[in-house]
């Protein structure tokens, strides 16, 4: 396994931005992470990706990304093939395109959160190419990041979460009054409507109605087309930084307490004015029991270096609901996700180091696969 030491750098391609409703955030996130990259250990390559899938290398990529003036940046990319390891730039020409080795890559430390992102998809390619990454293989992507299939997975695992349905957007397009009939079936309202592939609560919509139902749908199919409705809940949020591999690690919890009605992707990220509680004010033996349940959660999708598990207790009942499973966690100077491991002894940039060592170790594991039939006799 490569290590850092006086003569050798770990070459480091950070990405970000990305084709998502969470370009936005994923900008925030990678600031702070590229703040906290040690460049006596690393070597340091951003990576932005833009809204319409453009890949673009440069020293300040990112900052250029955010502002919108990426003329000045290098269209680059990986390729899939493993004999052709490494970060590539795409020149043009009169003859056509050409590509053209920029650097070796050690790990590729994605931060990007939400579709062709965190979902798998941009894992398999990195599983094709061979490479080392940070945070969850294709399975634990494509699993956290679906809500329908991952509560699917929790209830089977003996997990308990809160009632839902899933609808596709094709059914909302053909037929809303069935949709919502389906819906009302799940509960009583509040009810809570989401896009099943998304997060940082982007497209999120409480129903008191059925009139707000029919709108909170439309607002969910516009990000996915597949929509999960959930019973409302009036539940204190919970959440747990996990860290690790095969023998993963949670930090204390805390507690989200919302300046709004919900926790919304404006409560988050724009007014900023929602408070976090460090460590989560609860009996012993709750905070236990859920750091039990965020670890077996982390196992069940099968997640790797990281991921943030998110609870629901409810008030009155104090019943304790998984919710879902954030496998690129916000990183931004506010995000929980570091927050909770820095009250557990883990400052972030040694969070950081961390998730790097957590990425090599998984890809020296992957060498270990054989690749051809062995034959016995």
């Amino acid at each position: 396994m490569k290590t850092t030491d006086a003569t050798h750098k770990l070459k480091i391609a950070v990405l970000f931005g990305g084709r998502s409703g969470e370009h936005e955030v994923s900008l925030v996130s990678a600031k702070s992470v590229l703040s906290v990259l040690d460049p006596a250990k690393y070597e340091v390559f951003q990576v932005g990706i833009t809204h319409e899938g453009a890949w673009l290398t440069g020293a300040n990529a990112r900052d250029l990304l955010e502002k919108g003036e990426t003329k000045s940046l290098t269209p680059c990319t990986l390729l899939p093939d493993p004999s052709k390891p490494g970060l590539y730039v795409l020149r043009f020409t009169e003859h056509g395109t050409v590509l053209e080795k920029l650097t070796d890559i050690d790990v590729i430390f994605p931060v990007l959160h939400g579709t062709y992102g965190e979902d798998g998809t941009l894992q398999g390619m990195l599983e094709m190419a061979d490479l080392a990454y940070v945070g969850a293989g294709v399975t634990g992507s494509a699993v956290g990041m679906d809500k329908g299939i991952f509560k699917d997975v929790m209830r089977t695992n003996g997990i308990p979460t809160v009632e839902s349905v899933i609808v596709l957007r094709s059914e909302i397009e053909k037929d809303m009054e069935a949709v919502i009939r389906k819906a009302e079936a799940v509960a009583a309202y509040p009810l809570f409507v989401k896009p099943a592939n998304l997060g940082s609560s982007v497209g999120i919509t409480k129903c008191n109605s059925r009139a707000d139902l029919g709108e909170g749908l439309l607002e969910a199919a516009a990000y996915d087309r597949r929509v999960l409705v959930e019973r409302g809940v009036n539940a204190r949020e919970i959440e747990v930084s996990v860290l690790g591999n095969d023998e993963p690690q949670a930090s204390v919890p805390g507690e989200v307490l919302p300046s709004r009605e919900f926790y919304s992707y404006e409560a988050k990220y724009v007014d900023g004015t929602s408070g976090l509680l460090i460590p989560a004010p609860l009996p012993a033996d709750t905070a236990e029991k859920i750091r039990q349940m965020a670890v077996a959660a982390y196992k069940a999708v099968d997640c790797a270096g990281m991921a943030r598990v998110d609870f629901f207790i409810e008030k009155v009942t104090e019943e304790i609901f998984l919710n879902e499973v954030n496998t690129i966690p916000g990183f931004t100077s506010i995000s929980m996700y570091p927050k909770l491991w820095e009250a557990t002894g883990l400052p972030y940039a040694k969070l950081v180091d961390r998730l790097i060592e957590l990425a090599l170790e998984r890809k020296a594991e992957r060498d270990r696969t054989e690749r051809r039939f062995r034959r016995t006799a």
